[in-house]
């Protein structure tokens, strides 16, 4: 049996993962911990975008190790390839990265991406944040003119733990491969 290197914290509603990833590892959380939700009140992307989080998608967030990578945007995008590189492999369809940190399904935003550094005085780690419409219906207020899940294209659930799973793998061995 292959050994996981990494602890997944699965809450069911918290504001964001990424507050909640942050907070942990300010009281010590090493890395490749990683906060999944259910939903998520306040999620927020880049400029304070508001990020919808209903029940049924995929929110976790990352406290990733020191590496290579000093900036943000780099992380990001790393991250957005191991997303889309993990939906491709999976369900063999061809995602799209807008960068610096979407992807695309069908011409809709499937995939959300925000890194932050935690900083006492000096960058002590960062953490990378990731929203995946997988088993969402429907969205409201027209967001379903400019987004879309896994399930609206597939037509079929998705298993949140294994795509999760596939995922966090693609960014262990991408950050491992840049920080040699």
């Amino acid at each position: 049996m292959k050994e996981k290197k990494y602890q997944i914290i699965e809450l069911g509603e918290v504001v964001s993962t990424n507050v909640e990833a942050k907070k942990r590892a300010g009281e010590g959380a090493g890395a490749w911990t990683v906060v999944m939700a259910e939903r998520q009140t306040g999620g927020y992307g880049r400029k304070g975008d508001v990020w919808a989080s209903p029940e049924g998608g995929l929110y976790f967030s990352v406290v990733l190790p020191p590496s290579g990578v000093k900036d943000l945007q780099i992380a990001t995008i790393l991250a957005a390839f191991c997303v889309a590189s993990a939906i491709k492999e999976k369900f063999g369809v061809e995602p799209m990265i807008k960068l610096p940190n979407d992807v695309y399904l069908g011409g809709k935003k499937i995939c959300g991406i925000l890194t932050e550094n935690i900083i006492a005085g000096e960058v002590k780690s960062s953490v990378i944040g990731i929203g995946v419409n997988t088993n969402i219906e429907k969205f409201g207020a027209g967001m379903d003119k400019t987004a879309t899940s896994l399930k609206i294209e597939l037509g079929q659930d998705v298993d949140n733990w294994a795509l999760l799973e596939q995922i966090i793998e693609q960014l262990r061995n991408i950050f491992r491969e840049i920080s040699q």
